[in-house]
């Protein structure tokens, strides 16, 4: 059967809008890393506050120095952000893409588990 021409149209149309794989890789890497439970568990932290390392740590049960080290990895990424007041350093999302992202996969797991 040959295929309609919708669905040449459909593929074409996709053919031209698939980004480079240079940004599916980049966007690969963004999920592999926030695909550690300890990250995920400091992003829930942080969704719509800022926190110090200690206040971090104390929240997501683990040590500040465990915590700097996640969040190193994560503000390499550019998935946090800091901010130096004084003495103390103030972490945050880098913006409301991540916690839009966050937002949309703790809903879809929800989703999942009140539809059983």
């Amino acid at each position: 059967m040959p295929l309609d021409k919708d669905y040449k149209m459909r593929l074409e149309h996709v053919r031209r809008a698939m980004p480079s794989q240079e940004l599916i890789y980049d966007v690969a890497e963004l999920f592999k890393v926030c695909g550690d439970s300890t990250r995920v568990g400091i992003l829930c932290v942080l969704i719509g506050s800022e926190f110090r390392v200690s206040d971090i740590a104390d929240l997501v049960g683990m040590s500040s120095s465990a915590i700097s080290h996640q969040l190193r990895i994560l503000k390499h990424m550019r998935i946090v952000k800091s901010r130096r007041e004084g003495r103390y350093v103030f972490y945050s999302l880098a913006d409301r893409h991540i916690e839009d992202i966050f937002r949309t996969a703790f809903d879809h797991v929800v989703g999942e588990y009140c539809d059983e």
